[in-house]
């Protein structure tokens, strides 16, 4: 396998006055200009926490596909700046909201801030690579901006059982087990990460969180992709997506948990790379 570009040292884009990490990967030398990737990260991930051991999935597909590549931190996450009281009560305060998440959390990152970083690091049409909140994050972008294509990775449409027992299992192991010291080698406020997130997963009006019409709008090429073992949700996710989307691609992967770009990389490499080969 070719060598993997190695990504420049990370920094920092400030969205309406707060600054968000993010993290570029050159691409390929001689690479044809082609739209780049853009990792959203899952619903405890960071820029960092894409890479697992000596492995760097993002520079392996920015090199498998020949295109460069943006990471970057949601706010609360990684080194980007913390969310004010992240376990109170939510109000606005200026463009950002504070304390809790709303059910609607992942709309306002897709719809408000997510636009105003791409356009801060001068990136239109990009091919979105999303996992899980981060999937869901690109499919509602995907629905009401151009992009160039998008792939999901175990991404949720709606809430499953299996999911919410899964997020119990998680907050629990945060408060027993060593989990919290093992995520905070990766986000600068550990629990500011973690609470944002299992606190609205976890709530009554999360529940009802339900984005299939959304996906009905949505245009551009489309990839899905799930591990069949994945233990926060299961395939009735891709199959409400393509019920909305017919025109997706759809791969499914045995023995595959929730993250298949770690579980089985290079089958997911390959089959992005294929995907993205087939479009302009």
């Amino acid at each position: 396998m070719t060598a993997a570009p190695t990504p420049l040292t990370p920094g920092f884009v400030t969205v309406e006055g707060v600054r968000l990490e993010v993290a570029r990967v050159p691409a390929p030398v001689g690479a044809a200009p082609r739209a780049p990737l853009v990792f959203l990260h899952e619903g405890l991930g960071s820029v960092g926490l894409w890479r697992q051991r000596d492995r760097f999935w993002p520079a392996e597909l920015c090199t498998a596909t020949g295109r460069s590549g943006l990471l970057y931190s949601r706010r609360g996450y990684g080194a980007s700046d913390p969310i004010p009281d992240v376990r109170g009560p939510s109000v606005q305060a200026g463009f950002w909201r504070q304390g809790r998440h709303r059910a609607d959390y992942m709309q306002g990152e897709a719809f408000e801030v997510l636009p105003r970083l791409l356009a801060a690091c001068g990136i239109e049409r990009p091919v979105l690579v999303g996992h899980s909140d981060g999937a869901t994050i690109a499919l509602l972008y995907a629905s009401r901006n151009p992009v160039s294509a998008c792939v999901v990775l175990a991404p949720h449409v709606i809430v499953e059982d299996i999911c919410v027992r899964a997020i119990e299992q998680a907050r629990d192991a945060y408060q027993t087990t060593p989990l919290r010291e093992r995520l905070a080698r990766y986000h600068r406020d550990v629990d500011n990460a973690f609470w944002q997130w299992n606190d609205v997963w976890l709530s009554e009006p999360f529940r009802h969180f339900d984005i299939r019409r959304d996906c009905a709008r949505i245009r551009a090429p489309l990839m899905l992709i799930q591990g069949m073992d994945d233990e926060y949700g299961t395939l009735r996710q891709l199959d409400e997506i393509e019920r909305q989307a017919p025109h997706a691609r759809r791969l499914e992967l045995a023995h595959c948990g929730h993250s298949p770009h770690r579980d089985q990389p290079e089958a997911v490499t390959a089959a992005i790379a294929d995907f993205l080969r087939d479009q302009p």
